[in-house]
C-alpha cells in the first residue's frame, strides 16, 4: 500500500511542513519498506539531496536505475570509498550517465547493499515493438503488464515521451515508448521487492523522477505486485508545480545549468 496514512500522520504532528519539504526532513520522514528517491539525472543538487536521504534513512539495500546487476556485484566497501576507482571498475565514462562525481556520495553514505535494476538494451528495444508483458516473461500479470493502461493515461503518457523527446520523433510512435518505460518500472520495482526479501528492508531506490510518480511509476507497480509492502516516493522538482505533483513527498531545488537538450535532436534531423 501507499505510505500515505503513516505520512499524514507525520506531517499533522511533526514539523510545520506539507507535502513540500525540505532536504532537513528526510531526518523525520518514517521509515517505509521502500523509499523512491526521484532525481533529475544530472542534477548535483538532487544527488547531493540523495546522499543525504541515504544518510538519514540507513538503508539496508540500495537500488541503482543507472547500475546492472553485473556491476552491482563488483561495488565493494573498499571501493564505495575511492570514487575514482569505483566510476572505473563499474565502466561509468561509457555508461552514458552524468560525471560520477555526482553520484559517489550517494554509495558513500551508506554500507547497505546494492543492488543493479537496469535491463539489457536489447529488452528495452523489444519492449517497444514486442510489448513490455511479452519482454517481461512469467511474471507480466503480478507486475501489472497485461493490462492495458486506460485511454486518457496512454494518451498523457505518449504526449510527455513526445515532449521529452523534444517532439523530434512522430507521436504514433510514443506508445513503444511507453511500453518501454512500463517495463523499466515493473524491472526496478521487481529488483526493490528482492532486495526487500533478501535483506528485510528498508530499501532505498535512486532512479528519476518519471519512476518514483505514484500515479504510474514503481510505486502503482509496487501496489499492484505487493499490496502489503509500504512505499514512499518522494519527487525532486525544479520549479514550483502549478499543482500538486504526484510524489507522496517533494522537493524544489535549483535546475542544472546545461545547453539545449533538444540541440542534438535538431542536429541529427537535419545530418
Amino acid at each position: 500500500m501507499k505510505y500515505s496514512f503513516a505520512l499524514a500522520t507525520l506531517l499533522a504532528a511533526g514539523p510545520a511542513f506539507s507535502d513540500q519539504i525540505t532536504p532537513d526532513a528526510f531526518a523525520a520522514l518514517p521509515p517505509p519498506d521502500v523509499v523512491i528517491l526521484g532525481e533529475t539525472h544530472d542534477n548535483p543538487t538532487q544527488h547531493a539531496h540523495q546522499a543525504r536521504a541515504v544518510e538519514v534513512l540507513a538503508p539496508a539495500a540500495l537500488v541503482f536505475e543507472m547500475l546492472t546487476p553485473e556491476q552491482a556485484a563488483k561495488v565493494t566497501p573498499e571501493l564505495r570509498r575511492d570514487a575514482a576507482a569505483l566510476a572505473e571498475v563499474l565502466d561509468w565514462d561509457s555508461s552514458g550517465w552524468p560525471d560520477f562525481s555526482m553520484y559517489a556520495p550517494i554509495f558513500a553514505a551508506s554500507t547497505a547493499l546494492v543492488y543493479g535494476a537496469a535491463l539489457p538494451r536489447d529488452e528495452v528495444r523489444r519492449a517497444f515493438s514486442e510489448g513490455a508483458a511479452d519482454v517481461f516473461g512469467a511474471e507480466a500479470d503480478r507486475y501489472g503488464l497485461t493490462t492495458p493502461l486506460p485511454e486518457e493515461m496512454q494518451e498523457d503518457r505518449a504526449q510527455m515521451q513526445f515532449e521529452s523527446h523534444c517532439e523530434a520523433m512522430p507521436l504514433e510512435m510514443m506508445a513503444g515508448m511507453v511500453e518501454a518505460q512500463r517495463l523499466r518500472d515493473a524491472a526496478f520495482s521487481r529488483v526493490a521487492l528482492q532486495a526487500l526479501e533478501d535483506t528485510g528492508g528498508p530499501v532505498v531506490v535512486i532512479a528519476g523522477n518519471g519512476h518514483a510518480r505514484r500515479d504510474w511509476g514503481m510505486p502503482a507497480v509496487l501496489a499492484q505486485a505487493a499490496p502489503d509492502v509500504t512505499v514512499l516516493s518522494v519527487g525532486q522538482l525544479v520549479a514550483p508545480p502549478d499543482e500538486a505533483p504526484p510524489y507522496d513527498v517533494w522537493l524544489v531545488t535549483e535546475a542544472a545549468e546545461r545547453g539545449d537538450p533538444c540541440a542534438g535532436f535538431a542536429k541529427a534531423s537535419t545530418d
